[in-house]
């Protein structure tokens, strides 16, 4: 068997924090006085919708926060959201940036998110650069762990399921991607991901590419 020539990445919870989870939702929340179990109602009624694309962040938050007037803005709000999107603690940013820059590999990312929130990440933390391909769940309609998302990319990227590695944080997603063929990996550090890249023969990157610092967001 050919070795792997694909890997799909995860990026909340892999590479960068969730860009709008609970933690990320309780925080702006809070920081805005809103009452918390009202927004999560609200939120959960329209979150699928936004994730797929569905509606735009303007109907998002009409729904969720500026259903009745607010002494705040949506501007202000919307940079609130960004604002928590960071580096991982713990990244995998630096092995993404070795394994881009070696041009050994297809690289791409298979993750939920809002088209706004994606595209503000994307952008912010350079990813634009790292990868070849982009399954969002903005730009698909679908949302892991529905398979259909995993098979999406192996058929536009063509690729047979045994020569492509999934990273993801969560286990249902890795279950997902592992059902079709796929080798899952579940993101539990940068040692742990770095041991199951060896496993699979494609770390560490060329030596000549190594030691190559993440760049500062």
């Amino acid at each position: 068997m050919d070795g792997i020539s694909t890997i799909l990445w995860d990026v909340g919870g892999v590479l960068l924090t969730n860009g709008w989870d609970r933690q990320q939702r309780d925080a702006v929340v809070a920081r805005f006085g809103l009452d918390q179990a009202d927004f999560e109602r609200r939120h959960a009624e329209v979150d699928q919708a936004w994730e797929k694309d569905e509606i735009g962040a303007d109907e998002y938050l009409r729904h969720t926060v500026f259903f009745e007037p607010r002494n705040f803005t949506l501007a202000e709000f919307l940079d609130a959201m960004r604002a928590e999107s960071a580096l991982l603690a713990d990244s995998a940013m630096g092995m993404l940036r070795e394994l881009s820059a070696s041009e050994e590999y297809v690289l791409a990312t298979v993750n939920n998110e809002s088209r706004i929130m994606n595209e503000f990440r994307l952008m912010k933390f350079d990813l634009l650069d790292e990868f070849d391909a982009f399954f969002s769940s903005c730009y698909l309609g679908l949302r892991k762990p529905d398979r259909k998302i995993y098979q999406v990319a192996l058929d536009v990227l063509q690729r047979d399921p045994e020569r492509v590695v999934f990273i993801d944080d969560r286990a249902e997603n890795v279950a997902a991607a592992a059902s079709l063929g796929i080798h899952g990996v579940r993101y539990e550090g940068s040692e742990q991901l770095a041991s199951e890249l060896v496993r699979l023969g494609v770390w560490p990157a060329p030596a000549r590419f190594r030691g190559l610092r993440v760049r500062e967001a």
